[in-house]
């Protein structure tokens, strides 16, 4: 009974309900399953700028979505940042390119997620390995306009 209750509630915390899309929430899927994190949008420069910096402690299920203007080359670092964050690059479809595990706290070095790069979304070190979020992971969020996975599927 106790076993079926907590496979139960991994399976409705790794694979959600797929309902339209939330500004506050990004979805996430591919041959490893499905996640979902509620999350804060940084669109402007000013947010992408200040990003997670000062942030001392994010809950599992959280994250930060950078939204840019147009696809460009994106580098990352970790100034100011005092928790180990996992980066996922993402292009105009919200398919993903680059993950960048476990960027060390406080780290002045660019982190790299190359170019076409138009979505970026930091969550907890060790998560995108926990979940299997790899390349080709596809993202879903009302930000992303011409999402291979839209928003209402």
């Amino acid at each position: 009974m106790i076993r079926s209750v907590i496979v139960f509630a991994m399976s409705w915390l790794a694979v959600p309900a797929m309902a339209d899309c939330d500004p506050g929430r990004i979805d996430l899927r591919g041959d490893w399953g499905q996640a979902r994190f509620a999350v804060a949008v940084a669109d402007d420069p000013q947010e992408r700028n200040r990003g997670l910096m000062f942030v001392e402690d994010m809950p599992t299920g959280e994250g930060m979505l950078f939204v840019y203007e147009r696809p460009q080359r994106a580098v990352f670092w970790m100034k100011n940042t005092l928790i180990p964050l996992d980066m996922i690059f993402a292009d105009e479809t919200g398919l993903v390119t680059h993950v960048h595990s476990n960027a060390i706290p406080l780290d002045e070095t660019g982190i790299d997620g190359g170019m076409g790069v138009k979505f970026v979304l930091e969550i907890n070190g060790g998560l995108a390995e926990r979940y299997g979020i790899v390349p080709g992971t596809e993202l879903r969020h009302p930000s992303i306009d011409a999402a291979a996975w839209a928003c209402g599927v």
